[in-house]
């Protein structure tokens, strides 16, 4: 549920920061030394072969490093609902796996970033999601922790649908601070916005938004498809690098568990 009180925002202020993120055969080996008679060659054949076929095995569906009309496809009728893909360029790269992945935990699918059968399926089903906070406001940010998706709407309308990777809800003990990684549900607005790169006590924050404290929604370079953050709402750089001109101090934050 959505909790009603709003607390521990900072000091509302916005910090430049010039600093950019920096992204980012099998060998054979020879047949032993046998004395005698030569044995009779095993068979090569690459279509018979049990161990070749299992090297070449593809896996289903498409995934990064396919192109071409299908993937095209996929990316437009991921737009279409709102899912973040980048461009829809028939290169299925970083950001069309990023925004299946988002799209499989909508709907509750596996999340393997594949664009398999189960999710073009749905795809072809599917409407945009419903909104947590329907009366929440024409701009804000509704973040869906069960399903670790985060929503953004600007002028009353869905603009989109971002994976996102919340507190693990473990207890911590790192660097001299203890904690429980938990990200709490309520409801907050962005109370300080600090570009570029952001170094606190338990690590890198890239863009960060903070609504509660120190937590915040910022950009890092691992988002697992799981919770698994010290309780801040963590996206991919290139998300968060779109996200932080979108959402200006003040915006509401509701945030349901």
């Amino acid at each position: 549920m959505l909790a009603a009180a709003s607390a521990g925002v900072a000091a509302t202020r916005v910090v430049g920061h010039s600093s950019t993120p920096r992204q980012l055969h099998s060998v054979l080996a020879p047949a032993p030394l046998t004395q005698g008679p030569a044995a009779a060659p095993r068979s090569r054949d690459p279509e018979t072969s049990p161990s070749t076929a299992a090297q070449v095995a593809h896996p289903p569906g498409l995934g990064q490093g396919d192109q071409g009309a299908a993937v095209t496809s996929v990316q437009q009728r991921l737009a279409e609902l709102h899912y973040d893909v980048g461009s829809a360029d028939g290169q299925f790269g970083p950001g069309t796996e990023q925004g299946v992945l988002a799209f499989q935990k909508v709907m509750g699918l596996a999340r393997t970033g594949r664009a398999t059968d189960d999710v073009v399926t749905a795809l072809a089903r599917a409407g945009p999601p419903p909104p947590l906070v329907p009366g929440g406001g024409a701009d804000r940010v509704e973040i869906d922790l069960p399903r670790q998706v985060l929503f953004l709407y600007r002028g009353g309308s869905l603009a989109r649908v971002i994976m996102i990777s919340s507190g693990s809800g473990r207890h911590y003990c790192e660097k001299g601070l203890c904690g429980d990684a938990v990200t709490p549900g309520g409801s907050y607005h962005v109370g300080t916005k600090i570009r570029g790169l952001h170094i606190s006590p338990l690590g890198q924050l890239w863009n960060p938004l903070f609504f509660n404290g120190g937590i915040a929604i910022h950009g890092s370079p691992s988002v697992p498809t799981y919770p698994a953050s010290h309780g801040c709402v963590r996206m991919s750089i290139p998300d968060v690098e779109e996200l932080y001109d979108q959402v200006p101090l003040g915006t509401p934050i509701y945030i349901g568990d």
